[in-house]
Parts: structure tokens; C-alpha cells; sequence
């Protein structure tokens, strides 16, 4: 068994992204996610925002955040993805360590 990190993936829509194409890029992304061994995903929509600086001509981006455990290379695959998706105008990924305990004093 592989073992899997947990990652938080965030990517910007742009603002003229309507709610269905929102939902079904969404559900397009979970779904790869599941079928390729992803495990505890969890998909948070963060809503309309104003960018700090103008990206390919928008000042304004639809925010979704996507939590998970998975391999490196799913995520390598889950971003490739994401390049070539014309509605997506940013995304990145980070690996978050897991505390195992935490004392608080």
C-alpha cells in the first residue's frame, strides 16, 4: 500500500464562471480524485474574491479548496489537469504535515 500525504489544493475560477460549470468542475475533479485512490476528500467553496493582482486580465476569481490524502503522483496528474482547464486561472497545492498531538499547558 502507498502510503498517502494529505494535501490542500486550491484553485481560482475565473469570475464568468457560471454555477453549473463551477458544480460539474467540481464534481469532475472530486471524482478523479476517488477513482485514482484518493482518500478523505473534502471541497470547500470559498466563494467570489477580489485578487491582490490582476491575472490574465481579471481582477475578481471564484475560490475552491479541496482537501485530501493522496500519493505525489496523483497529485502531478490532479494539476496537469488543471493546466490545460481553460475556466481555471490559478491553482496550487501544498502538503500539510499532520500533528499528531497537540499539549496545550
Amino acid at each position: 500500500m502507498n502510503y498517502l500525504n494529505n494535501y490542500e489544493t486550491i484553485y481560482i475560477l475565473k469570475p464568468d464562471v457560471t454555477d453549473n460549470a463551477n458544480l460539474s468542475l467540481v464534481n469532475y475533479y472530486k471524482s478523479l480524485l476517488k477513482e485514482k485512490g484518493s482518500k478523505n476528500i473534502v471541497v470547500q467553496h470559498r466563494g467570489r474574491r477580489h485578487l491582490s493582482y490582476n491575472i490574465s486580465h481579471y481582477y475578481d476569481g471564484i475560490y475552491v479548496q479541496m482537501n485530501y490524502q493522496a500519493s505525489g503522483n496523483l497529485v502531478h496528474l490532479l494539476e496537469r489537469s488543471m493546466r490545460f482547464n481553460n475556466n481555471i486561472i490559478r491553482y496550487f497545492t501544498i502538503r500539510q504535515d499532520v500533528v499528531n498531538s497537540i499539549n496545550i499547558y
